[in-house]
């Protein structure tokens, strides 16, 4: 569809107008209360012909969206699968916006959530409102816009995964961050663990009199560093697709990609004691390991099993697993959107795996061919995200072009 300067300058004033309003929306995880965002996101929608609206709340405060587009003619049904929660502030004074702000400055929409993902979440009902007003096309687009994504998604695309028989469909694409000429066709599993030790607390001075808890959970702590010396066996198709994109200039650097192909440990929180001169009794850590593609959880598991079990006064338990996955880049969605992307933006345009994860995993596991195609994210999860107004578009023609080559093309 050409576009002369006038649309697309419109084009572009309606993304950034979207962006900007829900940027606006608090929608921190936690609590992950989305329901202004859903409602807002209903409200660029409800006017257009043949789009179905309903809301869904699995577990309140979190609120879902899906709309329904019938193209009038056979064909494939493709979810556009989007997250409407966001990261914590964090501390404001470390903002040089207001997170809630919108600002826009430089070229780039910053605030809480603008590249994460609610630019996104702009495009996708850009293009749904472009196809409701196109007239007929061969099959159906659902809009699947969920909550609780920050933490992981079961209230929200999981819950819409078992619950609405609506999100049953050929294909996935999900606007998680990654960048518009990235076609990101899989990503890391990942084992969350709570640890606990128990002590007897005691005088800091009469350590004899006590068992130091902290003491013992950082030695459990610090033998778990082994789990990072697995080694994955890729599949030929994801060691030929990484390897490739590491040629890529534009692609993630050196470092990311060495974190994309290796298992990860971080200690994310560790907890205990109640003053310096006091023996603590109790002790906790949050522990988050990421597993590539070539590594199961099953395996990662008896290597925790195996190592913990040399730590008796140091329980644990598992919190989240989820495998590692991988949509073939020959499936015919992967091709779509390749070939797709190439044909809307021309230059480098290439297929990679994904460092964190996102909703992608949720469909991929529930047996969909899911692709991930998104904004480049800036300070994710920091002060002063941001994301690029040129993105914007470039990430609506790459989505059109695709939608296009699936639903008025024929694949």
């Amino acid at each position: 569809m050409i576009q002369n300067d006038n649309d697309l300058e419109n084009e572009t004033a309606k993304l950034i107008e979207m962006t900007q309003a829900m940027v606006r929306l608090d929608s921190q995880t936690p609590p992950s209360d989305t329901r202004a965002m859903a409602d807002l996101a209903a409200g660029f929608l409800k006017d257009l012909p043949r789009i179905k609206l309903t809301f869904y709340e699995g577990e309140a405060p979190v609120m879902n969206l899906v709309a329904e587009l019938d193209g009038g003619l056979p064909g494939p049904r493709t979810i556009l699968s989007g997250h409407i929660d966001t990261y914590p502030v964090g501390h404001v004074a470390d903002w040089t916006t207001d997170p809630l702000g919108g600002e826009i400055r430089d070229g780039r929409i910053f605030g809480r959530g603008s590249a994460d993902m609610k630019g996104a979440v702009a495009v996708l009902i850009a293009v749904m409102r472009d196809f409701a007003n196109r007239g007929t096309f061969r099959g159906s687009l659902v809009l699947a816009l969920a909550g609780d994504e920050e933490r992981m998604g079961e209230l929200g695309t999981q819950w819409l995964i078992d619950n609405v028989p609506e999100v049953k469909a050929d294909g996935v694409l999900v606007a998680d961050v990654g960048g518009p000429r990235a076609i990101r066709i899989g990503e890391k599993g990942m084992l969350w663990l709570d640890l606990r030790a128990a002590g007897r607390q005691a005088h800091g001075a009469h350590v004899h009199a006590g068992q130091n808890a902290l003491d013992r959970l950082i030695d459990a702590v610090t033998a778990l560093r082994e789990i990072e010396e697995l080694r994955p066996t890729p599949p030929e198709d994801a060691v030929a697709i990484i390897n490739a994109a590491s040629a890529v200039e534009e692609a993630d650097g050196p470092a990311a990609r060495e974190t994309m192909t290796r298992m990860t440990m971080n200690l994310g929180v560790l907890q205990g004691g109640l003053t310096a001169n006091l023996v603590p009794s109790e002790a906790s850590a949050g522990i988050d390991i990421r597993i590539p593609i070539g590594l199961s959880t099953t395996t990662v598991h008896q290597a925790v099993s195996g190592i913990l079990a040399n730590h008796p006064d140091v329980s644990w338990q598992v919190t989240r697993s989820y495998e590692p996955t991988w949509t073939a880049s020959t499936s015919p969605l992967a091709q779509a959107c390749i070939r797709a992307a190439k044909k809307a933006l021309g230059g480098q345009i290439w297929m990679d795996g994904r460092i964190g994860g996102s909703d992608s995993r949720l469909w991929r596991r529930a047996g969909y061919p899911c692709i991930a195609i998104g904004l480049t994210p800036s300070n994710l999860g920091s002060p002063d995200e941001s994301c690029e107004i040129k993105e914007l578009r470039e990430l609506k023609q790459v989505y059109t072009a695709i939608l296009e080559r699936l639903h008025i093309d024929g694949g």
